[in-house]
């Protein structure tokens, strides 16, 4: 079982590859085709995965994966959990723009059972910027897949002049005014 590293294959022309881990398929099912649907020019591979790390079989025939996605469900302490030890299996310059947190459930705070420090918290620590969405509701789904895909432009390198870490340090100092 390996590491996940950021640049340790060629990039594959026009396109990118997105990589979605979390504990609640259905939802990074419903993500990942609301993402697919969305207008774009170039080729996207989405890769669902319940946990890091990665089966090495296959790794071979992985393309070279641009953004990570962590799916965090505000209702579930375990899929904190599976989040928080799914973040050892990722290479350090991943951490570098190319990895963030998508808090799922936002809608139902009543029924919270993660604290929103551990979130910020895991944010702050990988330098990542953290996403809160509600992926139940059509709409908030179809945003939240416009922002990923063009998240997931940048970090490719499919816009000029925008790199991924730059893109990450803007992310982090809006969430921080």
């Amino acid at each position: 079982m390996a590491v996940v590293r950021p640049f340790d294959k060629l990039p594959a022309l026009n396109s990118a590859a997105f990589l979605l881990v979390g504990s609640d398929e259905g939802l990074q099912q419903k993500l990942a085709e609301a993402i697919l649907r969305e207008k774009k020019d170039f080729k996207i591979s989405i890769h669902l995965a319940t946990s890091l790390p990665l089966p090495s079989e296959r790794d071979h025939l992985r393309p070279r994966i641009d953004l990570i996605a962590f799916m965090i469900d505000i209702k579930s302490k375990y899929s904190l959990k599976n989040v928080e030890a799914s973040l050892a299996h990722v290479d350090a310059s991943f951490f570098l723009g190319k990895v963030c947190f998508l808090v799922t459930g936002v809608g139902r705070v009543n029924y919270c059972s993660v604290e929103m420090n551990s979130i910020w918290k895991l944010g702050e620590v990988y330098c990542s910027p953290v996403l809160f969405c509600e992926l139940e509701l059509e709409g908030i789904r179809v945003a939240t897949a416009q922002r990923l895909l063009r998240m997931l432009q940048i970090c490719a390198g499919h816009i000029p002049g925008v790199s991924a870490l730059s893109f990450g340090s803007l992310m982090r100092n809006s969430a921080d005014n």
